[in-house]
């Protein structure tokens, strides 16, 4: 069993920014990636930002030099700062973990999802 706890949603102006996180609890032994997908109505998931528990990351070209993903390994947390925010980015942002869960199986996690709004 494992619950990753997403906060920092909300509604925003365009041009400005939000900070997501969201906590990985439970059985797990060891986390190899966490990540942000979106959601917007009609449209497919895709990628918004990954990073491993080594420290890479990945980002998806929309969001290049606006969105900043960060982890706090100890706390098995990832962190979406998001600037600049467009209207564009609204969608609903679901937290993904890449984990070794203590049955020593692989898996892939999901958050419930938040929503983000941008709108003037």
């Amino acid at each position: 069993q494992v619950q990753l706890v997403e906060s920092g949603g909300g509604l925003v102006q365009p041009g400005g920014s939000l900070r997501l996180s969201c906590a990985a609890s439970g059985s797990i032994f060891s986390i190899n990636a966490m990540g942000w997908y979106r959601q917007a109505p009609g449209k497919q998931r895709e990628l918004v930002a990954a990073i491993t528990s080594g420290g890479s990351t990945k980002y998806g070209d929309s969001v290049k030099g606006r969105f900043t993903i960060s982890r706090d390994n100890a706390k098995n947390t990832v962190y979406l700062q998001m600037n600049s925010l467009k209207p564009e980015d609204t969608a609903v942002y679901y937290c993904n973990a890449d984990l070794t869960a203590t049955n020593g199986y692989e898996y892939h996690y999901w958050g419930q999802g938040t929503q983000v709004t941008v709108s003037s």
